[in-house]
């Protein structure tokens, strides 16, 4: 190792030394000076205000305020029929299954006639046998009036000729309408459609016999359809005939027009509710493909009135008391809310669920819908302003 290179070696030690010395008599004490600086200058620093977006504000205000009354069933047909048999045979044919579509009146299947035509062919013949009968009797009467005339029979004779041509013209009477009877059991063979729709289901099957009355099919007519629904005692008071509604149906993005068509006189034993039927529009259902059975929600319209409403998106329960967070001089600002009833309001041209404010908020108050989240009191926001915050508004 050279001199030169050991003294260079030696200064730098030396410089290293100095630098600790200098640290140790500096102490802890500096380093939480700093650190208490740099805390002191940050809270002195304005806290960074919050833009909103367009979708992140409402505005409370006076509009037409649409009560509902929501309620949920079963979609029915408006007609529907079961065809059943007329006579107690065995099916033979049946010519439709579920999903034919068939016309009023259209032969679907047959039942076995093979007794009722020989029925008809025995009631037929005896028809035969009583106007032969009725004819001798007639023929005796018309020669026994000739003899009375004459003289050659007494008055007896001819009142007992009249009486039998009377029986014989009652016996044939009776050997007809047995005839008829017969032939309409023969027609009732016959299975036909009594409306026009689509086969819902088919409930017997060809070999079985059925008896008077049994179910063959199910035909609905799916060009009326409407909304089977329970209403709650406490709700029923409020409803009445006429009344619009929408039906939302899952699978549809858009609700159906419907109106309240019926109210049941008679509260549901057990339940105490009161079925209500609501028809959807005329062509409605078959445009949008409704089936029987199809489990649909519905909101009635109870009510339209003014008020002071605002989107039911800002209001907040998560305490004690309902609340919605204002803005107010550029802060946010909680207000305690006194709500009224809960419905609609047209907000951007569509129905936005709504809330009615009877204390705690003033017509045109800004206030922050529930997707922006919880910020605390005086919390520093802006809004953003390209886009004017939406207006709870009474419908166009």
């Amino acid at each position: 190792m050279t001199r030169r290179l050991r003294w260079s070696l030696a200064g730098v030690a030396l410089l290293a030394v100095v630098a600790a010395l200098m640290v140790l008599r500096r102490g802890p004490g500096a380093a939480a000076a700093r650190t208490a600086a740099s805390a002191s200058a940050a809270a002195s620093a304005p806290a960074a205000a919050i833009e909103l977006a367009e979708g992140d504000v409402a505005r409370a205000a006076a509009g037409e305020l649409v009560t509902l009354l929501q309620v949920s069933g079963g979609l029915r047909a408006v007609n529907s029929a079961f065809v059943k048999a007329k006579v107690a045979a065995e099916l033979a044919e049946l010519g439709v299954r579920e999903g034919d579509a068939v016309a009023a009146g259209q032969l679907i299947g047959r039942l076995d006639a093979t007794e009722f035509r020989w029925r008809l062919r025995q009631a037929e013949d005896q028809a035969a046998a009583a106007q032969a009968q009725l004819d001798i009797a007639q023929r005796t009467l018309a020669n026994n009036k000739a003899l009375v005339a004459q003289g050659f029979i007494s008055r007896n004779a001819l009142d007992t000729a009249e009486s039998s041509a009377a029986g014989a013209t009652a016996s044939l009477q009776a050997a007809r309408a047995a005839a008829e009877l017969a032939r309409k059991a023969v027609a009732d063979s016959e299975i036909r459609a009594p409306i026009a729709g689509l086969v819902a289901q088919r409930l017997a099957q060809p070999g079985e016999r059925v008896p008077v009355d049994g179910r063959i099919v199910e035909i609905v007519d799916l060009s009326r359809i409407e909304l089977e629904a329970a209403v709650a005692p406490e709700d029923i008071l409020g409803l009445r005939v006429g009344q619009a509604a929408r039906v939302q149906v899952d699978g549809l993005a858009e609700a159906l027009p419907a109106r309240v068509v019926r109210i049941n006189p008679a509260a549901q034993a057990g339940t105490r509710s009161v079925l209500a039927y609501l028809e959807l529009a005329p062509g409605t259902a078959r445009s949008a493909g409704l089936r029987q059975g199809l489990f649909a929600r519905a909101a009635i319209e109870l009510q339209r009135r003014q008020a002071l409403v605002m989107p039911a998106s800002a209001l907040r329960v998560d305490q004690a008391q309902p609340y919605a967070l204002a803005v107010e001089g550029g802060k946010v600002v909680q207000r305690v809310l006194r709500t009224g009833a809960r419905g609609e309001v047209p907000i951007a041209g569509r129905p936005e669920a709504a809330v009615e404010i009877i204390d705690g908020l003033a017509a045109g108050a800004t206030v922050l819908r529930a997707t922006v989240g919880a910020l605390r009191d005086g919390t520093p926001v802006t809004l953003a302003a390209a886009a004017p915050a939406n207006t709870a508004s009474a419908p166009r």
